[in-house]
């Protein structure tokens, strides 16, 4: 595998079930040794987790990486908060949407680039169950469209 090519770890399909996802956000994480050799590994779960700004830092809650199998007295709390690395506009940007119209900020994608852990994470708004039926619905439809076509080019 190429060194800068972008190698997805984990995926928060939970989050585009439950949110609407207005903008994306590029963060890199704070790990410790242990940490990036569970997350090279692929042994994280991004599901149920979110991020929260704290004395102007952000961090991601409710994130598990699992503990290392070789790591023994050197790993750390796989809950733990994680800090996660922007600029301190994108920062007090997000952090002022999120108060001001009700967003969240959730991870969508935990990825390796240039060696470096990224976690994508996404200023979301919440689907009614509504949203969440006609989303399906469009789904379906679709779905059985293409089934359709391809019958019919057989």
């Amino acid at each position: 595998m190429d060194k800068n090519e972008k190698q997805i770890i984990a995926n928060n399909k939970k989050a585009y079930h439950d949110y609407f996802v207005l903008e994306t956000y590029e963060a890199g994480i704070e790990l410790f040794g242990t940490e990036i050799k569970s997350v090279r590994n692929g042994r994280v779960n991004l599901k149920d987790s979110f991020c929260s700004v704290d004395d102007g830092e952000m961090f991601a809650i409710g994130m598990h990486i699992s503990p290392y199998e070789m790591g023994n007295r050197f790993n750390r709390d796989p809950m733990r908060k994680k800090r996660l690395l922007l600029h301190k506009r994108e920062i007090m940007k997000l952090f002022g949407e999120s108060q001001q119209q009700g967003l969240s900020i959730i991870p969508l994608s935990l990825y390796i680039i240039n060696g470096r852990a990224k976690l994508e994470i996404g200023l979301c708004k919440g689907k009614k169950l509504y949203d969440k039926r006609a989303v399906q619905a469009k789904k379906d439809s679709d779905r059985q469209i293409e089934r359709t076509l391809k019958e019919n080019y057989r």
